[in-house]
């Protein structure tokens, strides 16, 4: 372990581990957890992984079959017990991290944009947009090629709210 920081032991780094899957909204990969559980300077990857290879191993935390992490009842109880044991500077340094986490976590599941072929060889772009009430906009489309189809979605990921704005502004604009 690295001398610097102040995560000390493996026991530390599964009790921030826990305080990060308690705090974040939905399952993560392992690339996620490891960001986040990075915000110590005493901490290295080898140990993350053995740690949370341990929790899984305890049913702390589950591992589902695409690969995302989520804590488990077990895991709750227990991150809440040992919680106030992680260094404060620590906690509020997971708290940035796990609420701009949280934020693009949010953002992916109100935008979503989904290609699918039709069998005459056509395909139909599926774009939603959601709030935190339900959907605002769902909108499926015809393109004639599956680039086409393609770059939607990626234009409609970037800024899914102006597309929204500019088709109501022509619904509602008065030609007459």
């Amino acid at each position: 372990m690295a001398s610097h920081g102040f995560i000390r032991d493996k026991l530390e780094i599964k009790f921030l581990i826990l305080y990060l899957a308690a705090r974040v909204i939905e399952p993560v990969p392992f690339d996620t957890l490891l960001d986040l559980t990075l915000c110590d300077d005493a901490i290295d990857y080898f140990d993350f992984s053995e740690c949370l290879a341990d929790l899984v191993k305890t049913e702390h935390l589950s591992l589902n079959d695409n690969g995302f992490y989520s804590i488990t009842e077990k895991g709750i109880r227990n991150s809440q017990i040992c919680e106030s044991s992680l260094p404060y500077s620590v906690r509020l340094r997971c708290d940035k991290n796990l609420s701009i986490c949280n934020r693009k976590l949010r953002r992916k599941s109100q935008v979503q944009a989904n290609l699918e072929s039709r069998a005459n060889g056509t395909h139909t772009v599926h774009l939603q947009l959601e709030d935190d009430i339900g959907s605002v906009m769902d909108l499926r489309l015809m393109v004639p090629r599956e680039d086409m189809g393609k770059l939607l979605c990626q234009q409609f990921q970037k800024a899914p709210e102006q597309l929204y704005s500019q088709i109501i502004d022509l619904l509602l604009k008065d030609d007459a």
